[in-house]
This record gives C-alpha cells, sequence and structure tokens, in this order.
C-alpha cells in the first residue's frame, strides 16, 4: 500500500500582506498566517494523521509554517529536510516591490504575463516552468519514493513550488495550472497508487479564502 503525501501553503506572510513581490527573500509570518498555519494543523490533527517525516524549503515563513503545524500534530521532533529546491518562485528584478509599483513601471500587461504565463520568467528571475525544473527532480528523487514506500510525508513550502507538483499530480495542462491558486494554511492530502499516480485528493478546510 503506498503512502500519503501532504501538502501546505505557508500562512500569510508580512510582504503577502503588503502586496510585494517576496520570491527567495525571508519575511515573517503575519499574525493571520500564524492563525492560519494554526488551522492547517488542527485540520491534519483532526484528521488523524502522523506523519514519517517532513519536507520544507530553505525560507522561514515555510519553515515556520510547518513548525506550526507539527506542534498542532504532536510531532514537534519529527525529522524535517529543508531544501532550496522547494523554494517560492524567484521573481528575480521583482523581489521586494509592490505589485502596483512594478505595474507603473513595466505596464500591466507585462506584469502580468510575468505572473500568470508559464514559460515567460521576469528579469533574472524563474517562470513558473524553471520553478518546476527544480521541484520535480527534487519531488522523484527525493519525496515519491518515500511515499511509494507507504511513508506518510508532509511538504510546507510555496504557492508556486506547490503548484508546480499539483500540476504533475492533478495532470493539469499548462494552461489550466494558471488558473490555479492555492490557499494558504490548507492542507492538501493525496493518497498515491503504487505507480504514483493519484489515488485520492481531499482538501482539509474551507477554499472559498483562497488566494
Amino acid at each position: 500500500m503506498s503512502g500519503t503525501l501532504v501538502l501546505v501553503r505557508h500562512g500569510q506572510s508580512d510582504w503577502n500582506l503588503k502586496n510585494l513581490f517576496t520570491g527567495w527573500k525571508n519575511p515573517e509570518l503575519t499574525e493571520l498566517g500564524v492563525q492560519e498555519a494554526n488551522t492547517g494543523g488542527k485540520a491534519l490533527a483532526d484528521y488523524g494523521i502522523k506523519f514519517d517525516i517532513a519536507y520544507t524549503s530553505d525560507l522561514k515563513r515555510a519553515q515556520d509554517t510547518l513548525k506550526i503545524i507539527l506542534e498542532n500534530v504532536g510531532q514537534t521532533g519529527l525529522e524535517t529536510i529543508k531544501d532550496q529546491a522547494l523554494n517560492e518562485r524567484d521573481y528575480g528584478d521583482l523581489s521586494g516591490l509592490n505589485k502596483d509599483d512594478a505595474r507603473a513601471k513595466w505596464g500591466e500587461e507585462q506584469v502580468h504575463i510575468w505572473r500568470r504565463s508559464y514559460d515567460v520568467p521576469p528579469p533574472g528571475g524563474e517562470s513558473l516552468r524553471d520553478t518546476g525544473a527544480r521541484v520535480w527532480p527534487y519531488y522523484l528523487t527525493e519525496i515519491l519514493p518515500r511515499v511509494l514506500r507507504g511513508e506518510k510525508v508532509l511538504v510546507a513550502a510555496h504557492g508556486n513550488s506547490l503548484r508546480s507538483l499539483v500540476m504533475v499530480l492533478d495532470k493539469l495542462t499548462k494552461e489550466q495550472i494558471l488558473g490555479v491558486n492555492l490557499a494558504t494554511g490548507v492542507p492538501m492530502v493525496y493518497k498515491l497508487n503504487a505507480d504514483s499516480t493519484v489515488l485520492s485528493k481531499e482538501v482539509l478546510g474551507d477554499m472559498s479564502g483562497a488566494h
């Protein structure tokens, strides 16, 4: 029997709140972000899952979200692997800029293309395809084998690094993934078949807060 893969996007960060492009920068969670992580952790506790290992990115907001979730499920000492392969998409020259300021500088249409196209990167940064190019090999070599051995694996990461995984797991086209937004702090529970395809997917919590 194959295992379970749980994906959680970190709670709201200070820069999400200020409408800034974050990327590989390292802002703290807001009070709401902490609350979202606690809500996600409580949902997993209610679900009754116990994890064998956790993965997170090299960035503090994802690590802090993971820590809060593990406190809620009573697994504070769980083995955790941190890797920048799971980092948020690198927004390059846009990192730290207010999204409205970026639109004023480069134009609404150009910024929309950078944010929402699949393969057009912002200056000095990554496209969603580029993000996937580092997330997918890491998933295939490090995370998937453990799930296929029957382990329960928790991944706390970012909107775009997780979107690139969801794209593969949910078999979405590059057009379909552009319309997908992952809610902050909401766990997605995947059970996988032995051939690594998805047996079932369950979203724990209210998706109306997706943004």
